[in-house]
């Protein structure tokens, strides 16, 4: 088989993309992630994931890769990692207790041309929390590298009253059903 690269040095992707058995590299994608004018959410995700193979798939001739993103949808505004714990704090007391829904796309590439795309979109429910609430989970997790400010698969789902989706690794950071499927279509041999 090609060689196989996720253009992504997310820890978060890195162990979902380990799950599917195969081997693969990790390279980090030099690529500006900043929203255009007036982009939105999904626009920005399927652009980001498509920009982050793109660039690491031109450094790697014939190998197969993988770029994904992310983005948080707060009514139509899209949300990035926080960075900051006021940052943090700031965008759960905006979400709280909304709908948000998590745009993650993936995109597989090969020698730069795209070989297919996908776009899962999550619903987490926001359950109504506390000044204190907030400020607790955020010093006790320290998100600040996840859009949206929390980790669904740690002590973020007690911020939550219901997640709605068709694929929860999406709400990580990678939908393995959707990738699982791209890599099947590029002729990987997957259970």
């Amino acid at each position: 088989m090609p060689r196989l690269v996720l253009a992504s040095t997310s820890r978060y992707r890195r162990e979902l993309l380990s799950r599917l058995g195969l081997p693969f590299d990790v390279e980090r994608p030099d690529v500006d992630e900043t929203a255009a004018d007036d982009e939105s959410p999904t626009s920005l995700a399927l652009r980001l994931a498509a920009a982050k193979a793109a660039e690491v798939s031109a450094r790697h001739p014939g190998a197969w890769v993988i770029g994904s993103d992310q983005v948080a949808d707060l009514a139509g505004r899209p949300l990035g990692k926080p960075g900051t714990r006021d940052a943090a704090i700031a965008q759960l007391t905006a979400m709280s207790p909304h709908a948000i829904r998590f745009r993650t796309a993936v995109c597989v590439m090969r020698d730069g041309a795209p070989v297919g795309h996908a776009l899962d979109t999550t619903t987490v429910r926001f359950r109504r929390l506390s000044a204190d609430e907030i400020a607790r989970y955020v010093d006790a997790e320290q998100p600040l590298d996840c859009a949206g400010s929390f980790k669904s698969e740690g002590l973020g789902v007690t911020l939550f009253d219901a997640i709605e989706t068709s694929d929860p690794t999406a709400l990580v950071g990678l939908p393995l059903i959707a990738t699982a499927r791209l890599l099947r279509d590029a002729g990987y041999a997957l259970p």
